[in-house]
């Protein structure tokens, strides 16, 4: 220590005041000192010490409609899951070499001549997704036709099943003209069953809720209203008058319910207007009234919709200009084309003639009329009211099959081109005569052996091994020399019976010969 400053210490303890009052003065300046740091620290800190913390309320009933709707409907509402077989009508280039444009297997251009050029990649599998409702306990659900058509296998999870449980379905019935199928799945207990409103009743602005699995989603409820009805938004589909909402409706909704306030199915979501493939605001609904009529032919023993029809056409929005030019005042349907050979022409309607009534009850427009006439069995008789030149005729028409008579225009799958597709056998090909030119190609003797023209993915023939292109020469030692051969041994065959294949296959890198290919049948 410095020795003046020890001297300073040693007479300050001398004089006990002094001493005593320089000890004060230091801690007080100390304590001012703490003081001020003290505040400027404080005042740098987040105010609200005497903020009140939160609470979590208790639960409040609030408006439970939608909440109940949704419990009351969700167990009857299925998620659709299909699988399909995809051709691939491109033959798959050599990767993409100039120096080697084709796969290298000269017997592809050959085939391609006869099977329309769909050998290369191979058939492609696709999977989707969509919504349906149980309408029936014990299984019967119904959904869109798209949801499954040309589907290969269609599974159906209910809400309640456990992950990875699927039931297998087939289909009932479909129906082109309004997009709607049954379908049923096997179930040992009693199903949840939807109940169905009267979509005559729903008024533009009612709410309503759209259930279903959108995007793989499932049990998604989507709220909003009425926006309008009676919409026709497929050219040329008279019987496609739908229900328009804004509740949101997506890709893998199609299929599932629209629902009242009254928990009651009111319409099946179909289809959107988007530029995006998602919602925008604008959906479609089959109404609920139109759904019953079709289910109920299509669970009948012909699983067909048959429509009346008399075999007349007219424009859709009827101009007043025409009704003054026919003579037929306000009201009634103008006939500006009469199907050759229909119940119409032979009844004596001709282009011009205004239909003002049916069966005494008054016609206003083209959507009465063929609601009333669909509606009809064919071969019933209806006794038509019209104006011709100003006077009011009357004709009795037999109501004709819609299908039938209209079947080129409508393109029904049923009336067209069934004799000219090679029916699948029970062994998931198809197959083709083998011509004299084939013969000679393969060679091997004319009129013997079929040439396989197609195989179905996971069949049992794609099972053992045959593939597009391949000569069956004999089934279980029985030779193969026509069509009719192949269908009379196919069609023997059981489940659980051993079927050998002799067969001589084709293609780069085979060897050249035949085989046997074998299993047994499932």
């Amino acid at each position: 220590m410095d020795p003046l400053a020890s001297g300073f210490w040693a007479r300050l303890k001398g004089n006990r005041p002094a001493y005593t009052l320089t000890i004060l003065v230091t801690l007080t300046v100390g304590i001012l000192i703490g003081t001020i740091i003290s505040k400027g620290v404080k005042g740098q800190e987040k105010k609200g010490a005497d903020a009140t913390p939160l609470s979590i309320p208790s639960p409040r009933e609030l408006s439970s409609q939608f909440s109940q709707i949704s419990k009351q409907l969700e167990p009857s509402v299925v998620n659709i899951n299909t699988e399909s077989t995809i051709k691939n009508p491109h033959r798959r280039r050599g990767g993409g070499n100039p120096d080697q444009p084709d796969d290298q297997n000269p017997f592809d251009d050959f085939f391609d001549k006869f099977f329309g050029g769909q050998q290369g990649q191979g058939p492609i599998r696709e999977h989707s997704l969509g919504s349906g409702v149980i309408v029936d306990a014990k299984g019967y659900i119904v959904t869109n036709r798209h949801v499954v058509e040309k589907a290969d296998r269609i599974r159906v999870k209910l809400m309640d099943d456990p992950p990875g449980v699927l039931h297998d379905a087939k289909v009932i019935g479909s129906d082109q003209e309004t997009d709607l199928a049954v379908i049923k799945i096997e179930s040992e207990k009693a199903l949840p069953v939807a109940k169905l409103g009267n979509s005559d009743s729903m008024e533009v602005g009612d709410w309503v809720l759209a259930v279903g699995s959108p995007f793989g989603l499932s049990e998604t409820v989507t709220a909003g209203i009425v926006s309008a009805k009676g919409r026709n938004i497929v050219p040329n589909r008279q019987f496609q008058s739908f229900i328009q909402t804004d509740a949101a409706i997506n890709p893998g909704n199609s299929g599932g319910p629209l629902v009242n306030m009254a928990g009651e199915v009111i319409g099946i979501n179909t289809a959107i207007l988007t530029d995006t493939n998602a919602y925008a605001g604008v959906g479609f609904a089959m109404p609920s009234n139109t759904v019953v009529n079709v289910y109920n032919q299509l669970i009948a023993p012909e699983h067909r919709v048959a429509r009346g029809s008399i075999g007349i056409m007219f424009n859709a929005q009827e101009n007043p200009a025409i009704s003054r030019v026919y003579g037929a005042g306000s009201g009634g349907v103008t006939v500006s084309d009469v199907t050759a050979g229909s119940p119409a022409e032979r009844a004596g309607i001709k282009v011009g003639d205004t239909i003002v009534s049916v069966d005494g009850k008054p016609v206003k427009n083209g959507d009465e009329l063929v609601s009333d006439i669909a509606s009809r069995k064919p071969g019933t008789k209806v006794s038509l009211g019209f104006v011709r030149n100003g006077k009011k005729q009357e004709a009795s028409v037999t109501v004709a099959d819609r299908a039938k008579l209209f079947a080129a225009r409508l393109g029904d799958e049923e009336e067209n081109g069934e004799e000219q597709t090679p029916k699948e056998s029970k062994l998931g090909l198809t197959v083709r005569a083998v011509t004299s030119e084939m013969a000679d190609r393969l060679d091997i003797p004319a009129g013997k052996g079929v040439i396989v023209q197609d195989i179905k993915a996971s069949s049992f023939a794609d099972d053992v091994g045959l593939t597009r292109g391949d000569v069956i020469l004999e089934i279980n030692k029985q030779p193969m020399n026509s069509e009719d051969d192949f269908t009379h041994i196919s069609s023997s065959l059981k489940s659980g019976q051993d079927v050998v294949f002799l067969v001589r296959q084709r293609g780069a890198g085979r060897q050249d010969g035949t085989i046997f290919l074998a299993g047994t049948l499932p």
